[in-house]
């Protein structure tokens, strides 16, 4: 796929250790993306930390949302029953703020945003926060 599709390497300094993670799923965003990707191909999240919408984040087919400079990959999600990984992007300075947190995606009945794939679906998705342990801080070197 081509620069800006939502599979470039991470950004600088993102790079995540193995068997750390600074992002993961519950059961239900699991079951979602399942259903997305039957539905509409490879995805990719991305979160822009912006007010109303930008605040949660946002799925898309992989490639539809460009990312660039001022974009960090968190992760590649592995999600059962969905053949390539999920990237997750977040805007560089929404992860300067979040970088001391480990993110859990999860999934609650409501109005997604227009934009993301799960709206229609009547949920949305949303970001589930706690601090990284002190091991996680040093093998991310945080």
């Amino acid at each position: 796929m081509a620069a800006g599709d939502g599979w470039e390497a991470p950004c600088a300094g993102a790079a995540v250790p193995e068997g750390t993670s600074r992002i993961a799923l519950t059961a239900a965003a699991t079951e979602l993306l399942r259903l997305l990707r039957d539905q509409h191909g490879p995805l990719m999240f991305h979160q822009s930390g912006g007010c109303c919408d930008g605040s949660a984040p946002m799925c898309y087919p992989a490639g539809e949302f460009r990312t660039g400079a001022s974009d960090v990959l968190l992760g590649r999600l592995s999600v059962a029953g969905v053949p390539e990984p999920v990237g997750f992007w977040m805007a560089a300075d929404q992860f300067a703020r979040w970088r001391h947190t480990h993110l859990t995606v999860d999934v609650v009945p409501g109005r997604g945003s227009g934009f993301s794939l799960e709206a229609p679906e009547g949920v949305r998705f949303l970001i589930r926060s706690r601090l990284l342990t002190e091991e996680e801080r040093d093998r991310l070197g945080d």
